[in-house]
C-alpha cells in the first residue's frame, strides 16, 4: 500500500486577514476555491450545516505539493484553539523577508523562527533559500500523549514509514520527497477545542476499504465510513475519515479521482476575491 501527503485543513474565522497572510507573507498561491450552500457529508468544514467555502492554497500543484485547505463557515466568528496542532514547517528565507516588510511579528522557539497566522496557527520557518525543485513545506507537527500508541496506529494501521524517532518525537511519511508528519509527546492530555484541523492523504481508491477494515478490526475509530462525495461539475471522490488514538482527524481519499478533482483552477483567485468583497460588505451592513 502506497500513499502521498495532500494537505492540512484549517477552519478560519477571519478569511480576509488569513488569505492575506498566506498570499503575502507565506507567498502561497490560490489553487482552487469552492463555495457550498450546506455542510459536507464528511464534515469537511467541521460540525456545521451552513454555507461555507473551501480554498486550497500552496506553493505549487496539488499533485506535487503539500498544500493548505482553508475552510470558512459563514457566520462563525471564532474558533477556540487547543493543544493538538503544533505547527507547520516551511523552508523559505523569503517568508522572513516578507514578514519584515509587512511588519509581521517573528518569534523564535528552539532557535527556529516562526510566524503566527490569524487564528493562532504557527508556521516555523527554516531560514534557507526556498527550493524551486521540490515542495518548501517540510512537515506538519501534531501532539501525542503516547508515542507507542501513535506509532502503532500511524505505522501499523495506516502504513506510514518511520523516518526518525526518539523518546519525545516520531517523524513519519509515505515517501522521502513528501512533507512528513511529526508527532510530539506533549506530556499532557490533548484538547482539540473547536479549532481542530484534519490532515489528508491520498491512497489507491481500491485500498480505501482495506484501510477501513484494518482500523475497525483493530478497534480504532472511524469518523466517516467509506463514502463517495460529489462536487458539481468535477470528479466524485471516495474518502474514509479516521481518528488516531489522540482523536486527530485523518482523511484518506482515493488518489485517481482526487487528482482529477484537484486540478489548478486559474479563475479561483478572482472568485475568492469576489466572495471576500461581498462578505465584507455584508458584515459592514450588519
Amino acid at each position: 500500500m502506497t500513499g502521498r501527503a495532500l494537505h492540512f485543513v484549517f477552519k478560519i474565522a477571519e478569511r480576509t486577514k488569513t488569505i492575506k497572510f498566506f498570499r503575502e507573507l507565506l507567498g502561497m498561491k490560490i489553487l482552487r476555491h469552492e463555495e457550498f450552500t450546506q455542510g459536507c457529508e464528511a464534515a469537511c468544514n467541521g460540525p456545521y450545516d451552513n454555507r461555507w467555502s473551501k480554498t486550497m492554497i500552496g506553493y505549487g500543484p496539488e499533485d506535487t505539493h503539500f498544500v493548505i485547505e482553508l475552510t470558512y463557515n459563514y457566520g462563525v466568528d471564532d474558533y477556540k484553539l487547543g493543544n493538538d496542532f503544533l505547527g507547520i514547517t516551511i523552508k523559505s528565507s523569503k517568508v522572513l523577508e516578507n514578514a519584515k516588510s509587512l511588519g509581521w511579528p517573528v518569534e523564535v522557539e528552539d532557535n527556529t523562527s516562526y510566524v503566527v497566522a490569524p487564528g493562532g496557527y504557527k508556521f516555523y520557518v527554516i531560514d534557507e533559500p526556498q527550493p524551486v525543485d521540490k515542495d518548501p513545506v517540510v512537515n506538519v507537527m501534531l501532539s501525542s500523549t503516547n508515542l507507542t500508541k501513535s506509532m502503532k496506529f500511524w505505522n501499523g494501521i495506516l502504513g506510514l514509514k518511520i523516518f526518525n524517532q526518539n523518546e519525545s518525537l516520531i517523524e513519519l511519511g509515505f515517501g522521502d520527497d513528501q512533507a512528513k508528519l511529526k508527532l510530539r509527546d506533549i506530556g499532557e492530555p490533548i484538547n482539540h477545542a473547536t479549532g481542530y484541523g484534519r490532515i489528508a492523504f491520498a491512497v489507491p481508491t481500491s485500498e480505501l476499504k482495506s484501510y477501513q477494515e484494518n482500523a475497525i478490526n483493530n478497534q480504532y475509530k472511524i469518523l466517516t465510513p467509506f463514502v463517495t462525495l460529489d462536487t458539481p461539475g468535477k470528479a466524485s471522490v471516495s474518502v474514509v475519515i479516521f481518528a488516531d488514538p489522540d482523536g486527530h482527524e485523518i482523511c484518506f481519499v482515493g488518489d485517481k479521482e482526487f487528482r482529477e478533482l484537484s486540478q489548478f483552477d486559474a479563475s479561483s483567485e478572482k472568485q475568492l476575491d469576489k466572495y471576500i468583497v461581498k462578505d465584507e460588505a455584508r458584515k459592514l451592513k450588519n
